[in-house]
């Protein structure tokens, strides 16, 4: 694809990278077809490659317009159009520039901006958003339908190993997990102690920055960003007092995990960070990842085992994202379970962050559609790799929804536990 790039952004280093990826675009329309919002619209620019052509407009100096801005918001940001792209076209650091440009052109009504901007300053931050979420549990009773759909029930934390070991990692906790659904992580680490691993988290990380960084909120994203480094090199170097140095860095949200994976990136031009944001990205794994390492031992441990069905949605920061596929699957089968992924399980289920807040209509409609082909695997319960899938599917149907790590955990509380060496 041709381009000529106004001078504002030509030369830049937003510029230089547009340009790259608006040239590796032949414009061929594979993403369409699999793209959920043409699906459900029909509309050339509520896909990519319509979306492509709107961000090229603007980055060679058409002004943008309300509607531009629309098309843009409905995206997804699945990137499931970047797994079907015969070109590699990286569309969602094309997105990411489009949509700073578009917004510092057209300002937004002042209803999306209040919008926009509580969910930008009280998602993140623990403190607020912790004692929110358990006054809404407490209150779930008396909330009007589509707001107890957001606040899931109340579960009580359960015990997080204390054991040391001379493998450690660090896991993030993040902004809304915690409060949400607290025994992910220490599901996590149980599995973990049990094989040896100690996860250990840094008390002043927080959230990982794609809350802020999707609603274009892009320097309070890099402070989160810069935060979180600083709160994990201690433990990268091995200078936290705790024992050597940590092997890795453990996302047990694929959300969080493609983003922090993106540091290296996000913080390339920054002299001060680069390096160190490099760092942590490399060191960054999902869950499911690590856990592959084991695969043998799992395997040994949980021979014979016999587990239930469960329909199992993998989520677009996973399967789009960081292209990890199979690998949860694999997992759940060492315990037993009968896996059943569901048709099109390569769609989005509509949560993509805030999106199911800012885009109702269109987010409903996604899961809704999901949760019926998942319903009709016949499966007992529900297993994701992200809170926000599994918030938003849960207030879709009565099947339980629940991270992949907890199956594997509860298999594992049924098994005798080995003798240390």
């Amino acid at each position: 694809m041709q381009t000529n790039l106004a001078d504002f952004i030509k030369g830049t280093a937003d510029g230089d990278q547009a340009e790259s990826i608006l040239r590796s675009c032949v414009h061929c329309g594979f993403c369409t077809a699999t793209c959920p919002t043409y699906q459900l619209l029909g509309d050339e620019l509520d896909g990519p490659r319509g979306r492509i052509y709107l961000i090229k407009q603007v980055l060679e100096g058409v002004p943008a317009t309300a509607k531009t801005q629309q098309h843009l918001d409905r995206c997804l940001t699945c990137r499931n159009c970047e797994s079907t792209c015969p070109s590699g076209v990286q569309y969602g650091r094309l997105l990411d520039i489009g949509r700073k440009v578009v917004d510092r052109q057209v300002q937004r009504p002042l209803r999306q901006r209040v919008a926009r901007a509580a969910l930008a300053e009280l998602l993140p931050r623990r403190w607020i958003f912790s004692p929110a979420m358990k006054a809404g549990q407490a209150l779930r009773p008396l909330l009007p339908a589509a707001l107890k759909q957001k606040v899931g029930k109340r579960t009580a934390p359960t015990a997080w190993p204390g054991r040391a070991h001379a493998h450690r990692m660090l896991v993030l906790d993040g902004c809304v997990q915690p409060s949400m659904a607290p025994n992910i992580n220490a599901a996590a680490a149980r599995v973990l102690d049990s094989l040896g691993v100690q996860l250990v988290v840094a008390p002043k990380a927080g959230c990982c920055g794609a809350l802020r960084h999707h609603l274009d909120e892009q320097e309070a994203a890099l402070a989160d960003i810069r935060r979180n480094i600083d709160a994990w090199w201690p433990y990268v170097e091995g200078v936290d007092g705790g024992g050597a140095a940590v092997e890795g860095i453990l996302m047990t949200a694929s959300g969080c995990g493609v983003m922090v994976k993106d540091y290296g990136h996000l913080l390339a031009q920054d002299p001060a960070y680069a390096d160190k944001a490099a760092r942590i990205s490399a060191l960054t794994l999902d869950l499911s990842e690590t856990l592959a390492r084991f695969e043998p031992e799992l395997r040994a441990r949980l021979a014979g085992r016999q587990g239930p069905r469960v329909a199992y949605h993998p989520p677009c920061t996973l399967q789009h994202g960081q292209k990890i596929r199979g690998s949860v699957e694999r997992l759940l089968g060492l315990a037993g379970v009968d896996v059943k992924l569901c048709q099109d399980s390569h769609l989005c289920c509509g949560s993509a962050g805030t999106y199911s807040v800012l885009q109702p209509a269109l987010s409903t409609q996604l899961r809704d559609r999901k949760i019926a082909n998942l319903e009709a695997t016949g499966a007992q319960e529900i297993v994701s790799a992200n809170i926000g899938c599994q918030s938003h599917l849960q207030g879709g149907t009565d099947l339980p929804v629940r991270h992949w790590i907890e199956v594997i955990d509860q298999a594992l509380a049924a098994q005798p536990v080995p003798k240390a060496a």
